[in-house]
């Protein structure tokens, strides 16, 4: 990026704006106001975004606390606070916690608000948040006992498979939540149809309150009735969100609108984003909020700021896909016009044509098989002139597509390795079909029934297929492993005769596996590897979450004689089928751009906001459809808060375009459309031809690739782009996690295995949680309310919530011991409720390439004295508990934890820590607390002893295991680890 102007100047200083045009400069100094950026592919968005946040921070000295800022994924948000807090230190400004400001997307910040309000909320602390496989399985569960129950719920539901029944009521209850449309006018509605769905609604709604479950979609209706239904919070949010950004704007929906003009009273909203790239109407998504944004406003008030200068492809590859946008009126396909329905743009290419090459090709043959060939040695060709693959992009409408799912098989077996997270791959996987061939194998009852047919019915032929594929492949490491079968057959014979109840589950077996050297082997992998070899690792870690969550929807901790036979038969006709059908996504590392040794298989969706020096767009059979679903469509014309925006006729080709226009414009040096072609039937529509009709004029354009023509060594690539992202990392989850052992660190934490043998927490959450909500009523002024009885309220509260959260129980007297805790506390502090200042105190240290985050429980004044205090619901260590060895290890981690949050709090309040003190909840014969003084000298040599933990973790150093027998006895690793004994 150039320009002629490198400085601006406000307030008599010199803000240094480094490499932005004109436009960009004007888009980062018009803060105050509406502002709308049109930002094109390329255009250095994000740049901008940035440099627009230090400008303000830096130049106009506004509180970083006072901007917020929405993006469209979390990984968009990590990018934006990674770049933040490098330029802030680039620039040497100093006491500015980014990771404290409200960046995030629409529904973490809107989480943030529930969260922090929780007892404002009809929610209940210790909230489960359903992911969409949760949600469709929490459905399913209900379907028999309540939905199907509701008189014409056949209507909505039709004559299908209960599955796919509960993917239908996920698709309309997430619709509706969106629209902001409630059941109670839909029940009084006029229509079998719509009234049957509000009935429905209703229901799914009580169930959610009554288990205190929250899915995706209600996290942003949730805050929205917070907000409308609290003055006050609604002011206080209001008075810190002066101004706010919302990034991608083309794609939110109604209810994320409303919540921009609910929590803005200054109008200091500035809108980023491309119409052209309008992507996900399918999730709620309107492109009228961006079109009609100015139109919120007096006339002349909103200022409209176009980029359009491209900075990531070369002129032939801007050239076609504007080409594309602006052509659209031909014999080849029935003709349209945008008219008032795009922002009108041409994107300008930055970058000169350096080569008389065409960057715009195309790859085709008539045939699959010499199709797979060409593209296969038009790979072969670019290896001298790209340094790695990962540098080449496949782009598809579906990567779980036949022909996407050919090709990625063609190319790994010709060893071209493939990276495709969401290609359905995940059931084909050898260490899966291994790992769900050893579990049908354990229980010799259900083989037997699966042997015979009798689970015919449930599991239909592909999946009947499968786990006959699977029970081989377990059959093969079985021949192969005296040990592995001695182990299977004693288990066999006690689940054959099963009469008494056993102390593990799905998940105790297998982790049980992992002692074996065939998966051992997988285990084994370093995460030095490639994606490719780290995969069956990733895999597992996914299958054990798979069945944590299997576990935790049943409630099942341990088989017993009275579940044994329904649990397996859930877990394998139901579960399972389930997730065979929908498809498991693979590991995706957000620490890789692109992973290296591999060419990328991805949607084009998933390829928003990416860029790739060589591009091949697949997926061109394809025709525009309609993707509306017309239950939703029908309540949305009765119940809808605003008129319908774009033709209806229209509205499939609109996205169809902006679709593929995305598509395009991610290739940065050579874009490629890639076929197998096929004739279509006669007619005007040539049905079946690929390429479509749509692609036609301009596909015919393009020069088929030649070898003998065209050489890529003339072609100049660029280098995919580092991800630059900085991890955060917690005191507590992560520095002692890693120093007490690093192979169960780098299992859990960083693979993402899910524990079983987990020590239990509750009692410590309960009584930590019940404080909390003292500490809340103190800093709410409502000392008044701290009695007994609602110490009692919250403590239940809070246990209920705890026991659907962590599927578990504490005996009556721990309940009563856990309650004593907390009341003593009351009654022990109840004349110095007038010190507490703050409580569940946020802290982080930004470093270069990380940062550092704790929480400390409370923050006390007396006098001019300023303390912190941690709270543990055990007993005071001594050195006669403990030993004196591991007693001084215990208290020096402490100690050095609370000397950096006394130094992170006084950067933050501008104060001095006079001490830190640890509070001990279960003391009953000594003093409870220890306490200790503040040592200025110790900070920095703490933060670097944290520091060189970070970097161990990120340099992949995960070889040291504990020598306590304590934590491996509590650790599902204890088998790999060969502890188990």
């Amino acid at each position: 990026m150039e320009s002629n102007e490198k400085l601006i100047y406000g307030d008599g200083q010199l803000f240094n704006l480094g490499r932005a045009t004109n436009a960009q400069k004007e888009a980062i100094t018009s803060v105050n106001g509406p502002v709308l950026i049109s930002a094109g592919p390329g255009t250095g968005k994000t740049f901008t975004l940035v440099q627009r946040i230090i400008y303000m921070i830096e130049e106009l000295g506004i509180d970083p606390n006072h901007i917020f800022v929405a993006t469209f994924t979390n990984k968009a948000a990590k990018e934006l606070l990674t770049r933040i807090s490098n330029e802030l230190m680039s620039r040497n400004i100093k006491n500015i916690n980014v990771n404290e400001m409200y960046i995030g997307t629409f529904h973490s910040l809107c989480y943030r608000i529930i969260r922090d309000n929780i007892e404002y909320s009809e929610l209940n602390k210790n909230l489960i948040m359903m992911d969409a496989f949760d949600q469709q399985y929490f459905i399913y569960n209900h379907l028999q006992s309540d939905f199907e129950k509701i008189e014409n719920i056949e209507t909505i539901l039709g004559e299908r498979g209960v599955w796919k029944k509960a993917e239908i009521l996920c698709t309309l209850f997430n619709g509706l939540t969106e629209e902001i449309i409630g059941p109670k006018r839909m029940i009084q509605l006029d229509s079998l149809q719509i009234k049957a769905l509000g009935e429905a609604f209703q229901i799914y709604r009580r169930l959610l309150k009554g288990s205190n479950r929250i899915d995706f979609s209600s996290i942003q209706s949730h805050c929205l009735g917070l907000l409308r239904n609290e003055p006050k919070l609604l002011q206080k949010y209001q008075e810190q969100f002066v101004y706010m950004m919302i990034d991608e704007y083309q794609d939110t929906n109604y209810i994320q609108e409303q919540l921009i003009f609910k929590l803005s009273k200054t109008n200091n909203i500035c809108v980023v984003g491309d119409d052209d790239q309008a992507l996900y109407r399918f999730r709620g998504a309107t492109i009228r909020n961006i079109l009609e944004f100015k139109n919120k406003f007096p006339k002349g008030e909103c200022k409209e700021i176009k980029l359009v200068e491209n900075f990531r492809s070369v002129p032939d590859i801007v050239d076609f896909y504007n080409k594309w946008m602006h052509e659209t009126e031909t014999d080849s396909f029935p003709p349209f016009k945008w008219d008032k329905f795009r922002l009108e743009k041409t994107i300008i290419p930055h970058k000169k044509k350096e080569i008389e090459a065409p960057a715009v090709l195309r790859v085709s043959e008539r045939t699959e098989e010499k199709w797979h060939q060409k593209v296969l040695q038009t790979i072969r060709n670019l290896e001298g002139s790209i340094l790695d693959y990962n540098q080449i992009a496949f782009l598809f409408n579906s990567v779980k597509s036949e022909e996407a799912k050919n090709l990625a098989n063609f190319l790994e077996k010709n060893g071209v390795g493939v990276y495709s997270p969401r290609s359905n791959m995940f059931f084909e996987r050898k260490e899966i079909r291994q790992m769900v061939g050893m579990l049908l194998l354990l229980f010799p009852n259900y083989c037997s029934d699966f042997q015979l047919g009798k689970h015919t019915e449930w599991l239909q032929s592909e999946l009947e297929s499968y786990y006959t594929e699977c029970v081989g492949d377990a059959l093969k490491l079985i021949r192969e492993n005296y040990n592995l079968s001695k182990w299977l057959k004693a288990n066999q014979e006690r689940h054959k005769h099963l009469e008494e109840n056993l102390d593990y589950a799905f998940s105790g077996l297998f982790y049980e596996l992992f002692q074996f050297d065939e998966f051992k082997f997988y285990m084994d992998t370093s995460l030095d590897k490639g994606i490719s070899d780290q995969r069956p690792i990733r895999n597992m870690a996914i299958f054990s979450k798979l069945l944590a969550k299997f576990e935790y929807n049943h409630r099942i901790s341990v088989f017993t004689h009275k579940n044994f036979q329904w649990v397996q038969t859930q877990f394998f006709n139901n579960f399972l089928r389930f997730l065979f059908s929908g498809g498991i996504e693979e590991y995706q590392d957000e620490s890789e751009y692109a992973p290296k040794g591999c060419v990328s298989f991805l949607t084009i969706h998933q390829s928003k906001g990416m860029e790739f020096p060589v591009v091949f767009v697949g997926s061109l059979k394809r025709s525009p459809i309609k993707n509306t679903n017309p239950i939703l469509e029908r309540v949305k014309k009765y119940f809808s808060n605003r008129e319908s925006f774009e033709p209806e006729e229209q509205i499939k080709i609109f996205d169809f375009w902006r679709l593929y226009y995305v598509a395009f414009s991610r290739a940065q040096d050579l874009l490629i459309l890639a076929c197998a072609e096929k004739e279509g039937r006669p007619g005007p529509a040539a049905q079946g031809r690929i390429p479509s009709i749509y692609f036609k004029p301009y596909y015919n354009s393009l020069i088929e690739y030649d070898s003998t023509q065209i050489d890529f060594n003339e072609y100049k690539f660029s280098l995919v782009k580092n991800a630059d992202l900085k991890e955060t990392y917690a005191f507590t989850t992560d520095i002692s996690a890693y120093e007490r052992c690093a192979m169960q660190y780098k299992m859990y934490r960083i693979l993402g295995f899910s524990p079983v043998r987990d020590a239990s927490t509750m009692f410590g959450s309960l009584v930590h949680e019940t404080i909390e909500d003292v500490h809340r009523a103190v800093l709410r002024n409502e000392i008044d309310s701290i009695t007994d009885k609602q110490i009692d309220v919250w403590f239940d509260e809070n246990y209920k919530g705890l026991v659907d959260r962590q599927n578990s129980y504490l005996q009556p007297r721990t309940l009563e011991t856990a309650k004593g805790q907390v009341k003593k506390y009351v009654d022990t502090h109840r004349d110095k409720w007038s010190h507490i200042q703050e409580a569940e105190v946020e802290l982080s240290i930004i470093e270069p390439n990380f940062i550092l985050k704790g929480q400390i429980d409370l923050l006390k004044t007396d006098g001019n004295d300023v303390e912190i205090m941690d709270f543990k619901a055990e007993r005071k260590p001594t050195p006669e508990m403990l030993g004196q060895v591991e007693y001084d290890k215990k208290i020096s981690q402490y100690r050095k934890q609370l000397q950096v949050y006394a130094y992170l709090i006084e950067q933050k309040y501008g104060v001095d820590v006079k001490r830190m003190r640890l509070y001990y909840t279960n003391e009953k014969e000594i003093d409870p607390y220890i306490t200790f003084e503040k040592d200025n000298a110790e900070v920095d040599k703490v933060v670097n002893e944290f520091t060189s933990v970070v970097e161990h973790i990120q340099s992949k150093n995960f070889n040291q295991r504990t020598s306590n027998v304590h934590i491996c006895r509590d650790c599902d690793m204890r088998f790999y680890c060969n502890r188990a004994k």
